[in-house]
């Protein structure tokens, strides 16, 4: 039994390789990220020694992207309908946008930054909402996170709609606790209340719903936090996922083969990033504590565009991930 545990081992850690060798990289990034790895391709720590144990890298950010691209979508999959097309909807937008950060010494933390939160877009002659650097690509967008909120990325993470659903059907679904009876008519979301598992496309409808509402006190109730009760429905889906994806890793490591091939085939992600070291460097902050943050906004108009701008107590949410400040208190 151990030699067929040990070859299977190998049969799984070879087949992973070759997985993660497939992975879709993203180019143009590398003089936008901060360094983590010397010119021979060493992972170092912050005085280049170099490290050889996942567990010892140097506190990093993750900035995780979104897109709403159709891309990849067959008219043949049976949500075909109900995700769209690239000729019905065509172009990508960052539809979430997010800083994962881990620390050395254990922990994880994530801030949403709201779609509509006006910045200035290096590159671009102004300012505009943050998703709208996305529309120059990955590096414009890395730029504004990195030049203009002054918060430095080490990697960078993509997922599309496609690719969202499929992780979450291979975990098996995610479980989302809902208070009250949803729903959204446009996204095509409708859950009763109480704790129920979501498949992918559920969940997709749950995390991108712009008109959530709750039936409560005998109406239906529209949600009016917009677009921040979004970003926060969003971090409480990444927690779940996050729950989810160790328990399968930790219950079924022979399974997670098929969870590498659904990751390998959904994301693009920078030069650097290797999934491996990360994935165990990821599992071990977050046994640590997992923070979840909301910067805060205030709503403003800009011309005829409805926006919002950083409102007070954002800079020591900010300057922690930076690494210029300690972690703020969870209110």
């Amino acid at each position: 039994m151990v030699v067929v545990a040990t070859f299977s081992v190998v049969g799984l850690t070879r087949a992973a390789n070759n997985r993660v060798a497939e992975v879709e990289r993203v180019e143009g990034l590398s003089g936008l990220l901060a360094g983590s790895v010397d010119a021979d391709g060493n992972l170092i720590d912050e005085n280049g020694n170099v490290l050889n144990d996942p567990v010892d890298l140097p506190s990093e950010n993750y900035l995780l992207v979104g897109s709403d691209t159709r891309e990849g979508i067959s008219e043949d999959d049976p949500d075909f309908g109900v995700i769209g097309n690239a000729n019905a909807v065509s172009g990508q937008r960052a539809d979430t946008i997010m800083v994962l950060r881990r620390e050395l010494n254990g922990g994880a933390a994530i801030v949403s930054l709201p779609r509509d939160l006006w910045v200035e877009i290096p590159g671009a002659g102004g300012s505009n909402r943050i998703n709208a650097a996305y529309n120059g690509g990955a590096e414009r967008l890395v730029a504004t996170v990195v030049e203009t909120l002054g918060i430095p990325i080490h990697h960078y993470v993509e997922v599309n709609f496609v690719g969202f659903r499929d992780i979450v059907d291979e975990l098996g679904g995610v479980t989302i606790c809902f208070p009250y009876p949803t729903r959204d008519v446009k996204a095509g979301l409708e859950q009763p209340a109480g704790c129920n598992l979501l498949d992918g496309l559920q969940a997709l409808a749950f995390a991108r719903s712009r008109t959530y509402q709750e039936f409560r006190e005998g109406q239906w109730r529209t949600d009016p936090t917009a677009d921040i009760g979004r970003t926060q429905r969003q971090q409480q889906f990444i927690s779940a996922a996050a729950d989810g994806a160790i328990a399968r890793l930790t219950d079924q490591p022979f399974a997670s083969g098929d969870l590498i091939t659904a990751l390998s085939a959904s994301v693009k992600v920078d030069n650097t990033l290797d999934p491996f070291l990360t994935a165990a460097a990821l599992k071990q902050a977050y046994s640590g504590g997992f923070s979840k943050y909301s910067l805060p906004v205030f709503g403003d108009t800009v011309g005829d565009k409805s926006v919002l701008r950083l409102g007070k107590g954002s800079t020591e949410i900010l300057d922690y991930f930076r690494g210029a400040g300690p972690a703020p208190a969870i209110e």
